[in-house]
């Protein structure tokens, strides 16, 4: 319980522009997925096909809720952006290994 509390400071403590650059990583982390799911679909076989179905519109159900929010906070995001931003998560992910 006590970590839970912790977790929702931190959000509250986070600036408008800290949370709409999480939200545009959780774009870009969903097309990921999104991207990943269709290709492992490609390659199904057997069970593995509706699972990899359920996925796909999962994630798509779960992006097109991120780009409407992203849409309400005013957010656009450009290809450019995109990249750099992926640049950089890409290097802190280095980072931290």
């Amino acid at each position: 319980m006590h970590e839970e509390y912790i977790k929702e400071l931190n959000l509250i403590e986070k600036t408008e522009e800290e949370l709409n650059i999480e939200l545009v990583k959780s774009i870009i982390k969903t097309k990921n997925d999104l991207a990943n799911s269709n290709k492992n679909y490609e390659f199904a076989e057997g069970e593995l096909i509706d699972y990899y179905l359920y996925e796909i519109k999962a994630n798509q159900a779960k992006l097109n809720y991120l780009l409407k929010k992203a849409k309400q906070n005013g957010i656009i995001l450009d290809r450019i952006n995109e990249i750099k931003l992926r640049k950089n998560q890409a290097e802190e992910n280095s980072q931290a290994v």
